[in-house]
């Protein structure tokens, strides 16, 4: 466990990651990080965006659902 310590950036707070922790996350300078709050009332730090996720669970769906359409419309 790392403890981070919150900076004040102009208006805003700021954490700092450590880098053993910015390369398990794979981010580096510039990436974008989701903050996800848990079912326990903590949160979750993931370079995933969780609602991309959900948008890719109903297009998978909708393409196993479909599945002939689609083929058909592939083969045109």
């Amino acid at each position: 466990m790392h403890a981070l310590k919150v900076h004040k950036v102009g208006n805003s707070l700021n954490l700092r990651l450590p880098k053993e922790a910015a390369n398990a996350l794979r981010v580096s300078e510039g990436d974008v990080v989701h903050l996800t709050e848990t079912a326990d009332g903590g949160y979750l730090i993931t370079p995933y965006d969780p609602g991309f996720e959900r948008q890719m669970k109903l297009a998978e769906k909708g393409m196993k659902e479909y599945r002939n359409a689609l083929r058909e419309l592939a083969n045109k």
